[in-house]
């Protein structure tokens, strides 16, 4: 409690804070302008509707990773996925695509120029989704959300044309409200962005578990012993929900910090009569060297599957591909196990293209450190990649469990997915991590200053 005191006594920090608290206060705010074109009356039923059904799955999996909100035409829908879009890019190409690799070696100057580079392919990667999206809503007359008078001829073009317009110019607006928060308020202004519209989701997902919105009442099976039924809850699965997502949390925490320490020890030199280096130090190789990345590209990829299996169940009497399209949709057993395959081929790849053994040997060697026990250069990298494949297989099963975790808490317990979804997932991971980041940043502040940091590493 005293610390949480300290760092509202600190004025830096505490009007950092402050104007990060206010630069999110305005991203949700934008969050609920809608765009004037569409009936959102009408939207929300369509998407009430759609909410368990394959669109409605791949929307929300989209608002969830980009902290917008597709389920309502809001001028902020896209939210930043765009500029997620474009920097996943511009990192898959500066390792294979020579000129930004080397502009990438270049210290702070060349990580500028690359974001500026990311910055400018946002707008049209923007453009191109929101068109998409727009049409989706306005393109067909019969199923248009759009008001009356502005879904032919000319209208249509004019007032399609300013959504696509209004809704590019609320992502650039968020990517600037981000790269403002990182250089005047604290943390990652991007990464608070998703993780505030990822929270701002619990209330709704409490109102699921506590409120009956088709009777218009509160849910008292919920504090009755083996009550509820359908997707209604007893108290005894209250207590277990509550226990898994505490340690869930745990875990998550503990697997996010997890380090494989290598020891490394400094040449000694000897000049005069001092002895210099010869010092012990540590390399850390995290668990989790991919992070989130991993179960987001999975995740996005089964989307493709889905939507083509369903579409194709539709027109088709073969009882394979309804049972494929179910498997997918109600994410069965068999959509879990792909999942699990993607979530390891990711995760190996993204460390792969992270962490170069070569090059963190010929670092060490290049200044005076060694492996106790290897020699510097090959069999430096060799061991180190070693290590790094066991690790890599450890982080990967962590991610893997923790992302099935909210399937199959929906499917065996019969829970809502948008209560499921907080026991697990990519929403709880990148919740964590951004908290983690968070708290160590003001943790450096606050010993910067002499003061008792928040936690102890």
């Amino acid at each position: 409690m005293n610390s949480l005191l300290t760092i509202f006594r600190i004025p830096e920090l505490r009007t950092k804070i402050l104007i990060t608290v206010g630069f999110i206060c305005v991203y949700r705010i934008g969050y609920y302008i809608p765009l004037p074109v569409i009936d959102q009356q009408l939207m929300a039923e369509r998407m009430m509707q759609a909410q368990q059904g394959t669109f409605g799955q791949l929307l929300g999996l989209v608002s969830l990773f980009s902290g917008g909100n597709l389920s309502q035409s809001c001028i902020f829908g896209l939210g930043i996925m765009p500029y997620i879009s474009s920097s996943i890019i511009f990192q898959l190409l500066a390792s294979v695509y020579p000129p930004l690799e080397k502009l990438s070696k270049e210290g702070e100057a060349g990580r500028k120029k690359i974001n500026e580079y990311t910055r400018y392919a946002t707008v049209p990667i923007c453009i191109v989704q929101a068109w998409g999206y727009v049409h989706h809503l306005m393109g067909d007359p019969t199923t248009s959300m759009a008001l009356r008078d502005y879904t032919t001829g000319f209208n249509f073009y004019y007032f399609a044309f300013a959504s696509v317009l209004t809704m590019t110019a609320g992502t650039v607006f968020l990517m600037w409200l981000g790269e403002q928060i990182d250089e005047y308020g604290i943390g990652n202004g991007i990464s608070l962005i998703i993780m505030s519209g990822i929270v701002a989701r619990i209330p709704e997902a409490t109102k699921v578990l506590f409120f009956d919105a088709t009777r218009g009442e509160f849910k008292s099976s919920i504090f009755q012993l083996g009550g509820g039924g359908g997707n209604d809850i007893g108290f005894e699965k209250l207590l277990v929900l509550m226990a898994l997502f505490v340690g869930v949390v745990i875990s998550v925490i503990a697997i996010t910090k997890g380090q494989r320490k290598i020891p490394t020890q400094s040449a000694k030199h000897v000049r005069g009569r001092r002895v210099y280096g010869g010092t012990k130090q540590y390399l850390p190789l995290r668990v989790n060297q991919a992070g989130v990345m991993p179960v987001i590209f999975a995740s996005s990829l089964l989307m493709l599957p889905m939507l083509f299996f369903t579409a194709f169940a539709r027109s088709s009497n073969w009882g394979w591909l309804h049972t494929l399209a179910n498997s997918f949709e109600r994410q069965g057993y068999i959509y879990n196990i792909f999942y699990i395959v993607l979530i390891y081929f990711f995760c190996y790849f993204w460390t792969a293209i992270q962490f170069n053994p070569k090059d963190m040997a010929t670092n060490l060697k290049d200044y005076g450190s060694f492996i106790p026990g290897y020699r510097p250069g090959k069999r430096t990298a060799d061991y180190l990649e070693k290590v790094l494949m066991r690790v890599t297989y450890v982080g990967a099963a962590f991610l893997a469990v923790v992302a099935v975790i909210p399937s199959l808490v929906s499917n065996t317990m019969n829970v809502d997915p948008r209560v499921a979804s907080f026991y697990g997932g990519t929403g709880l991971l990148i919740v964590i991590s951004v908290a983690l980041d968070l708290v160590k940043k003001i943790n450096s502040h606050l010993v910067m200053r002499n003061y008792p940091g928040l936690t102890e590493d």
